[in-house]
């Protein structure tokens, strides 16, 4: 887990009001103590955790979050994740928020763990995309973490990757390859997007490092991979485009024998984790 990211969190509480719950402070004793529980309510794999115990504790100091369970672990419906103890105004005025990173960042988590296990024994690795919350980023992609996952990208500087309109602005895939060889530092590898057999050969006449297999179906990916394989066969293989997280595709695409598969929807589209805190 990267640093966590207390100016982001206490961005969310203002956005929340916490500090002025009129419900809680119209309704709570300014002296009432409470001790309270975090609980699945589904299977899967927990992240945020940590995140949701500094929500409580930025609120306010004197609540003391015990987490019975680390992030990346694998958790069964009713299973208590965490207690909690303290004044009952402050753990009711953060709730929402903390439930929210927990809830969004376990999603992504048990997600990921799905898409993992549904290529597991093939060689491919299973990874995230930029396309991620603005602003929840680094969250984001360690919950992919968490979940057996891998990380693409963090940021453009990262990685060059040539894309469709990459390739339209520089004249052609050559003239895209060429360009970047000349420019990128030599410890970055150079990913072109194919959308065809005829782009991949060009891709690899270009002595592209990796190739982006991208919106293909398994039959003519299955080609580009035969084709990579005998032409360049220390080239990487990533397959992309809407593949989604359906077990069934998933295992089609590994089977097809590429390296990576990345998917947009491990961060955009992951559904909320179901946790709840119940007072006790």
């Amino acid at each position: 887990m990267r640093k966590l990211p207390l100016d982001l969190i206490k961005r969310a509480l203002e956005e929340d009001g916490a500090e002025y719950d009129i419900t809680t402070l119209s309704t709570v004793p300014e002296e009432q103590q409470a001790q309270a529980s975090i609980i699945a309510r589904q299977e899967g794999v927990v992240a945020g955790l940590a995140v949701a115990a500094e929500t409580f504790r930025l609120l306010d100091g004197c609540v003391s979050v015990e987490l019975l369970v680390e992030d990346g672990v694998a958790v069964q419906p009713g299973q208590v994740l965490a207690r909690l103890h303290g004044p009952a105004r402050s753990i009711l005025s953060a709730e929402r928020v903390a439930l929210n990173f927990l809830g969004h960042l376990s999603g992504i988590a048990t997600v990921t763990a799905r898409c993992v296990q549904a290529v597991e024994g093939t060689r491919v690795r299973i990874l995230d995309t930029r396309k991620t919350t603005p602003g929840l980023r680094s969250l984001e992609k360690d919950a992919v973490l968490l979940g057996g996952g891998h990380n693409h990208r963090y940021g453009l500087s990262d990685g060059v990757l040539i894309k469709d309109n990459h390739i339209k602005a520089a004249g052609g895939i050559v003239q895209a390859v060429t360009a970047a060889r000349g420019t990128a530092q030599h410890l970055l590898k150079i990913e072109i997007e194919c959308e065809t057999l005829s782009e991949v050969r060009l891709a690899l006449s270009a002595r592209a490092d990796v190739v982006l297999l991208d919106n293909m179906d398994v039959e003519t990916m299955r080609g580009a991979v035969e084709l990579v394989r005998h032409e360049a066969p220390g080239v990487l293989i990533e397959a992309s485009g809407n593949i989604g997280t359906n077990p069934a595709r998933l295992a089609a695409v590994a089977a097809a024998g590429v390296d990576f598969i990345s998917l947009g929807a491990l961060t955009h589209s992951a559904p909320n984790f179901d946790v709840s805190l119940e007072f006790a």
